[in-house]
Parts: C-alpha cells; structure tokens; sequence
C-alpha cells in the first residue's frame, strides 16, 4: 500500500512538473501564425514543436500574433541538416513600411561539412546594411541551440546560448537612426536563394536532398518593464530569466566572451569593410 501511494505521488509530482515546465515557454500555437508555404510549416507535440520545410515549389515561413517593443526574445532552432547549400533559414524582428526597423538572424546553407553562416544585419528607418557575419562553433544542426536579441533602447545584443556575438548600441548621439519606436514582429522562413546564399551563388541547391526542414522549440519572450513595453510574457517567467533586465548585460565576463566570438568566429564586419566605404566608415563603427 505504501509503495503504491509513494508511485503515485512520484506520478503526481512528475506530472506537475511537466505542466510547470511546459507553462514555462509558450505555444506555438498561442503565439504564432503559419503565413505561408501551405502544409509546409507545421506544429506538433502539443503546440511545443514547429518546423517549417522547403522543396523545389515552395518554402515556408511563420510570424507571432503580436508586437513587441523592447525585450528579450529567445528561440531555439535545429537547422536544416546535411547539405543545405542555397538554402536560407531567416528569424528575425522586423515592423512594416518603407521606414522600417529590422533586427536580423539569417543562417546560410552550405555543403555537407562546411560550417553554416550566421548573418546578422540591423535596419533601422528603412536602412540596413550593416553587417556581421559569424562562423558557429558547434554543428546547428545536430541539436537545438538557442538564439537570442536582448532589445533595449540603448543597445541591441545578439546572442547565441547566451554568449553575446555582437552589440549595436544606440548612436543617435552620432546621428544614426536606432530601432526604438516601432513594436516589431518574430517572423521565420525557410527559402531558397541559391543566387546568392552560398559562396555568392556558386553553389546551387541540390533538390535531390529536398525537402530540406529546420526545427523551432521553447520560444520565449520577455518584456522589459523598466524599457516602456507595453506587452506582457505570454508565458510564465522565472526570476532567474527576469534577472536580466537588472543587470548590466555588457559585464566584463559578458565582454569577454564577445571579444572571443569577434577574434575567432566573425568573417565579416561591415565596419572594417575599406573596399565598401573609401570614404570612411559609417559612423556608428566609432563605437562598435
């Protein structure tokens, strides 16, 4: 009798612990819509699941119901195995309209073997063009990394497991426009760009290997109450995940892991770009 009442209560209890953990990150189907690619995209496992797939008709591509304004944003994604030359998996922050503002993660396809490329990019009043891109130092497609935007109006940090990879601070002191009054949308697709994705075009996407699916899981997005948003999590928060807000992100630790992704993973920075700028480079690179 005592055994069968200690495994239900271990029953009970683990039990509880999955609806904990499971509230602990929202549902794709509460936070998110699939915009496009037809059955393409799915969600399964309850909501806690969702891929998006390409093939040689269509890819894919989903957005969140609603805005944000300032935030941490995390998602973790499983990308598109083996050879995914040509093919482009974008996640990214974006508002509408000729002024808009962007915050960008695109992942380029390779080869089997060769490493993925992380490109990054800010838009902000409807110019971009500033670039970053990152080699990864694990394989994104083997297991689910997380990948972060901390969005404040002082900086926006782009993080990969929580190691910062690169810093945008606010120069409008300089007289660069910064993203800080347009509420901003999640959206992802999966699609082909074979014409210019891998090695500038040169590599073309093998449709052989199709359908090519990147995966998406414990998507979580925390408001920044001392920032002006004006949302709330759709999920519950730990105190823990909270504790960025109080702290100052950019510590000497969080600077050093940052110095160690820019020395020994970026292949490309728009600001040390001599062939692209001549004439000097733009001025928010003052403080890059």
């Amino acid at each position: 009798m005592g055994y069968h009442y200690s495994c239900n209560g271990l029953l009970l209890l683990v039990s509880v612990l999955m609806v904990v953990a499971s509230s602990a990150v929202g549902s794709f189907y509460q936070d998110f819509d699939l915009t496009w690619g037809d059955k393409r995209a799915k969600i399964f496992n309850g909501g806690q699941l969702l891929s998006l797939s390409l093939d040689r008709v269509s890819g894919s591509g989903f957005q969140s119901k609603r805005d944000y304004l300032f935030g941490r944003i995390d998602m973790q994604l499983k990308l598109v195995a083996g050879d995914s030359a040509g093919t482009v998996t974008a996640y990214y922050l974006s508002s509408q309209g000729p002024t808009h503002d962007e915050i960008d993660f695109e992942f380029l396809g390779n080869v089997s073997g060769q490493p993925y490329i992380l490109h990054t990019n800010i838009f902000a009043q409807g110019k971009g063009n500033r670039e970053q891109q990152f080699y990864l130092w694990f394989d994104p497609t083997r297991n689910f990394h997380t990948y972060s935007v901390i969005w404040k109006p002082q900086h926006v940090i782009f993080l990969v497991d929580n190691i910062p990879i690169r810093v945008f601070k606010n120069a409008e002191s300089l007289g660069v426009p910064f993203p800080k009054n347009q509420p901003m949308k999640i959206y992802s697709s999966l699609w082909n760009a074979d014409d210019w994705a891998t090695r500038g075009g040169l590599v073309k996407t093998d449709w052989t290997k199709a359908p090519f699916t990147a995966y998406y899981r414990n998507f979580r997005a925390i408001p920044c109450n001392n920032c002006g948003s004006k949302w709330s999590s759709s999920s519950s928060v730990s105190d823990a995940q909270r504790q960025w807000q109080a702290r100052d992100e950019l510590d000497a630790t969080t600077r050093r892991r940052l110095r160690w992704v820019q020395k020994y993973f970026m292949i490309y920075n728009y600001c040390t770009d001599l062939k692209r700028f001549p004439q000097g480079f733009p001025s928010e690179c003052r403080q890059h």
